[in-house]
């Protein structure tokens, strides 16, 4: 995908759970959990004696969403699904820039809740492109019978809390209101685009793209000036191919990325055969993997390995290509010697494609490789060979300002026709706080988070009854596969929704003091991890003003996993039920 919705390993080795702050309790399952009272702007809607018009309200269509709609309609539930978008796929309905694509191989970066649908699609390439991947989300869409359920065109604008009648009111931007007794965010993690606030960025007379919200017809660039700002992973995926079409490129680079080669190329068929005959074995193993991705994880220590047989090891994994490379070790994000062998292997690669001394100096990142979000590409470092291609180092001199025909930087002025936004998202929480959701007493989520996000399993919020969030904060989410973390949830939320049917509970409602122990363990284990040593989009270092928090789960999938189960085994630990 975009790297933006697909996954990159938490770490490595599996680590140790930092233990929870205090004693872990059995929280008692009666009455609601003790909130804190808050000053809220606005009142709280009232209905009284009101039937819900469904049990849940899903938001979003993406693989969540209609993974979700699936359960809940095989489990007897009533569900409405609302989509901004004309069409399913989420990420893969928006993201179109040229060479979006998956950095999970397509193989695994799929459902696994259907042996039918596993067996009967045919993925066409290693990493497949965003067009396949739509394609992908329409069949699964219709082979399920899921669009008579997704109202398209619909953007949710508020959501409330009925504390009378216990369910949710869900306001969309059409003036519709529905009743539902649960609501479930599914909404993805990255799907808030970021557009910088660069001055004079309206007064540009030529297009302006991003490439989070690209045309869905396309963008032709042959034969035009282009001026790309940010090299993150959309960039990075793109680049290439608006080389070969513009007559020239401008790249504005604030920080310099670490990229690994994807290798792509087409499946074999006997591989896709092979994988379709083992596909339960390679799930299973997948589960029990930090990252939710089946690869070998090599268990010795970078700096403890003699340096030739490094090498070795690294030469291999980049030879095979992708995300795998930050498994040529165990150690590569928890001891900082290892890491930077790593590092320094990937910095020589740089030097060994880029012609350019200077321009290679430019290109090479001096941070921790895998603290922000490692990529994949197909031909960025060579692009940068190119004679068409100008790279622009504002580091330390920021953009001065947008003009009409390009802007103005250290000093300088540059021109272009077309201007492209690789500025990447408001992650994790920008798409929740974009929908007004009020909670008890009218509290709006926004002036809950205002410090950061809390949530109790990256699924619920202390004081917001019935809602539920796929993928959210404090979840393993964007370190992990998605699509296994996306059904890890949907899965859970579906069977507790039937446990609390079963039980004749309408209302379920996480704890102050459970709540505050995931928050903590979340924090802990970050802090284990070189990942928290730099400013990333996973702190939301790139949207000013954001608080400065370390957002998703880091401990892995197996752990995460594992804490789940429990809470399920312990009669919902960590909830009032009432």
């Amino acid at each position: 995908m975009p790297y933006e919705g697909g996954g990159v390993m938490s770490q490595i080795a599996p680590l140790t759970p930092p233990p929870l702050r205090g004693t872990s309790p059995r929280y008692a399952q009666g009455g609601t959990a003790p909130i804190r009272r808050l000053r809220s702007s606005q009142p709280l809607i009232i209905q009284v004696d009101m039937t819900p018009d469904f049990d849940a309200v899903i938001v979003g269509a993406g693989f969540a969403g209609m993974y979700m709609l699936h359960r809940l309609r095989g489990k007897g539930f009533s569900a409405r699904v609302l989509e901004a978008g004309k069409g399913v796929g989420g990420t893969w309905y928006w993201n179109r820039y040229p060479g979006a694509r998956c950095d999970v191989e397509s193989v695994q970066y799929s459902y696994q809740f259907s042996r039918e649908l596993e067996q009967e699609w045919e993925w066409s390439e290693r990493y497949a492109t965003q067009p396949e991947l739509l394609r992908y989300a329409n069949h699964v869409c219709d082979r399920f019978d899921l669009r008579r359920d997704i109202r398209f065109e619909t953007r949710v604008a508020k959501a409330t809390f009925d504390e009378t009648n216990e369910c949710w009111i869900v306001e969309t931007d059409k003036g519709e209101r529905l009743t539902a007794r649960f609501v479930i965010t599914a909404m993805g993690c990255l799907s808030s685009p970021n557009t910088p606030k660069i001055p004079g960025l309206a007064d540009f007379e030529g297009p302006t793209y991003h490439t989070g919200n690209w045309p869905h017809e396309g963008v032709d660039f042959t034969g035009k000036t282009v001026g790309v700002i940010g090299t993150g992973s959309s960039a990075i995926q793109s680049i290439p191919i608006m080389a070969r079409q513009a007559r020239h490129l401008t790249v504005f680079q604030r920080t310099a990325n670490y990229t690994v080669p994807a290798h792509n190329q087409p499946l074999d068929p006997a591989y896709v055969r092979d994988v379709k005959a083992h596909y339960p074995e390679m799930r299973r193993r997948a589960k029990t993997k930090p990252a939710g991705i089946d690869f070998v994880i090599n268990p010795a220590s970078a700096i403890e390995t003699p340096e030739e047989e490094r090498r070795r090891r690294y030469e291999e994994r980049w030879t095979y290509g992708g995300l795998g490379f930050m498994a040529s070790f165990s150690d590569l994000l928890l001891n900082d010697d290892s890491n930077k062998t790593a590092a320094d292997f990937v910095r020589a690669k740089i030097h060994e494609v880029v012609k350019d001394p200077k321009l290679a100096e430019v290109l090479t990142p001096r941070n921790i490789i895998g603290c922000k979000r490692l990529c994949v590409d197909s031909g960025y470092w060579e692009t940068f060979n190119r004679p068409n291609v100008t790279l622009v180092d504002i580091r330390d001199e920021p953009i001065e300002r947008i003009t009409a025909h390009g802007l103005r930087a250290k000093g300088e002025d540059y021109t272009f026709d077309c201007l492209v936004l690789a500025t990447g998202f408001d992650a994790m929480t920008g798409a929740l706080l974009k929908v007004d959701i009020r909670g008890r007493e009218g509290v709006a989520l926004r002036e809950r988070w205002n410090e950061g996000p809390k949530t109790y399993l990256g699924m619920t919020v202390v004081g917001f009854p019935n809602l539920f969030m796929i993928t959210g904060p404090g979840s393993p989410s964007v370190l992990t596969n998605m699509l296994p973390s996306i059904e890890l949830h949907v899965d859970w939320i579906a069977d507790c929704l039937v446990a609390l049917r079963e039980r004749g509970v309408k209302v379920i409602e996480p704890v102050e003091k459970a709540q505050e122990e995931w928050v903590g363990q979340v924090g802990d284990f970050a802090n284990i991890t070189l990942r928290s040593t730099c400013s990333s989009w996973y702190v939301g270092a790139n949207i000013p003003g954001k608080p400065r928090v370390f957002m998703p789960y880091i401990g892995g999938l197996p752990a995460y996993l594992e804490r789940c189960e429990a809470v399920v085994q312990g009669g919902y630990e960590g909830f009032a039920l009432k």
